[in-house]
């Protein structure tokens, strides 16, 4: 069996707004939106640049509740930009909260990260070095020592 994508899939208390504030905060394109005629949004995409994220409205009666719903998230989504520092003050513009301003990181990117209003962590960051994998373990470990 062959795995041919992976998307991450979203679900928020108004996604409406969610797409909104997603194209405030990353310049995302909207592919399309399935509307119920109550207004609730059953399924939409977004295009991240060529990557697609889905998204829908809560629907608590099928068990699918948002991260907001349930107190946040574990999950944490990266977007791997041009310029970390300028989308983090984009999202922040927007209404995300700055949970880690851009830094430096030994394993080759600078990173912040903000949590969406909707209860999602997004960690933006731009490669500033390439690290292969036994250099990035070995300053991995001097953090340890």
């Amino acid at each position: 069996m062959k795995i041919h994508e992976v998307f991450a899939y979203l679900c928020v208390p108004d996604a409406g707004a969610a797409i909104d504030f997603y194209q405030r905060a990353f310049g995302v394109h909207e592919k399309f939106r399935l509307t119920e005629p109550s207004g609730r949004i059953g399924h939409a995409e977004l295009d991240f640049g060529g990557t697609t994220v889905m998204l829908c409205d809560e629907y608590p009666e099928h068990g699918i509740r948002s991260a907001r719903a349930l107190g946040g998230s574990p999950v944490t989504i990266h977007l791997h930009v041009d310029d970390a520092d300028a989308l983090l003050a984009q999202a922040v513009a927007a209404g995300a909260t700055l949970e880690m301003p851009a830094q430096d990181h030994f394993y080759g990117e600078r990173s912040g990260a903000v949590r969406d209003p909707y209860g999602h962590r997004w960690l933006i960051g731009h490669s500033i070095e390439d690290v292969q994998p036994e250099e990035m373990q070995r300053r991995y470990d001097k953090l340890f020592a």
